[in-house]
């Protein structure tokens, strides 16, 4: 058996529907998680959350860190936020970056006629600043998969990296 303990800070609420989908609040927003698939307990005490499962060998002890550490995310997440920065980098051709709706259009990249569109998913916020573009939510893995999005519509195959250093990389994650 494999147990752990999440202490809960004081101005994040939590709630428990079952033992396996997990609700929680804070002053950022309100983040529900469904962890039924994994096959671990979930239970709450006054000031922690408790995440066990049954069983032997490595699989409860993984099983019981990766649902520990998606809770611990959810719980900066609703407290602070995640923000991610990322850097435009051109040589020659200036990339335009232009939000609309839920996509994000990076025009004139590499000099190309066309435009490259990324995803935002979720509720992320996208900023574009001069050569910077700042993502923000309380959502890491949506805020973690739009800067993804963003990095791999600019990612050039076939050429040398060396040279061709065109693109959106990230360069800060808080």
């Amino acid at each position: 058996m494999a147990e752990e303990s999440i202490s809960i800070p004081n101005d994040v609420k939590v709630s428990l529907n079952g033992s396996s989908i997990i609700t929680l609040s804070g002053p950022k927003g309100t983040l529900t998680k469904d962890f039924s698939h994994t096959g671990v307990e979930i239970t709450k005490t006054e000031d922690k959350i408790i995440v066990r499962m049954e069983g032997k060998g490595r699989k409860p002890k993984t099983m019981v860190g990766t649902v520990s550490a998606h809770i611990r995310n959810m719980i900066k997440g609703v407290k602070e936020g995640h923000v991610y920065k990322m850097k435009i980098v051109y040589a020659h051709f200036p990339i335009n970056v232009k939000i609309t709706g839920n996509e994000i259009h990076i025009e004139n990249f590499m000099g190309e006629r066309s435009k490259r569109i990324a995803k935002i998913v979720g509720d992320t916020k996208v900023k574009v600043s001069g050569d910077e573009i700042i993502i923000e939510g309380i959502d890491k893995e949506a805020v973690g998969q739009t800067a993804a999005n963003i990095h791999l519509a600019t990612h050039i195959k076939d050429r040398d990296p060396r040279v061709f250093q065109d693109g959106i990389y990230i360069v800060e994650k808080r």
